[in-house]
């Protein structure tokens, strides 16, 4: 039984590299290590019981439909797989950026095009400062989101400041 519409047959591979394994996704994209707990909380509720055994790892190619695959396994969960929006797959409005507090691509969009900068950046730092980020769990990737909320926030204030 698979656990999602796409083939299995093929999905993952691992190369040699300097001695050390590289756990790589179908589409070429390097996984990283993500922990059950995330992968449990991102999950749709039928895919749980397929999902407690095995270590998972993230594919953020924006292209590629899987967002997690087991490292020595055949399992592998799509976005069609998950409760929410993955923002580095997603190609249309809204955006996730921030898990723990809301902020999508939107957001910077609005503020970047009214003032030329944002300051989203700054107050998500001042609320992970007052521990209340949650990125661990609630982030698909099990990462914090300020750098992708960096990466984005650097080519939206490029692309307000590039003539029409």
């Amino acid at each position: 039984m698979t656990c999602c519409s796409v083939d299995t047959s093929d999905h993952c591979e691992t190369l040699e590299n300097k001695g050390d394994e590289l756990t790589l996704c179908n589409c070429g994209a390097q996984g990283k290590p993500v922990s059950r707990k995330t992968l449990l909380a991102m999950l749709k509720p039928q895919f749980l019981e397929q999902a407690l055994n095995g270590t998972y790892r993230f594919c953020a190619a924006r292209e590629c439909p899987i967002v997690y695959f087991e490292e020595q396994g055949a399992r592998i969960f799509t976005v069609d797989d998950l409760r929410i929006v993955v923002g580095v797959k997603a190609s249309s409005d809204p955006i996730p950026l921030c898990y723990c507090f809301g902020f999508d691509e939107s957001h910077l969009r609005e503020e970047i095009v009214q003032t030329g900068t944002t300051t989203i950046q700054e107050k998500i730092s001042h609320l992970i400062r007052e521990g209340l980020c949650a990125c661990d769990v609630r982030n698909p990737s099990g990462l914090c989101c300020l750098g992708e909320v960096n990466r984005v926030a650097k080519r939206l204030k490029q692309e307000n400041a590039e003539p029409a």
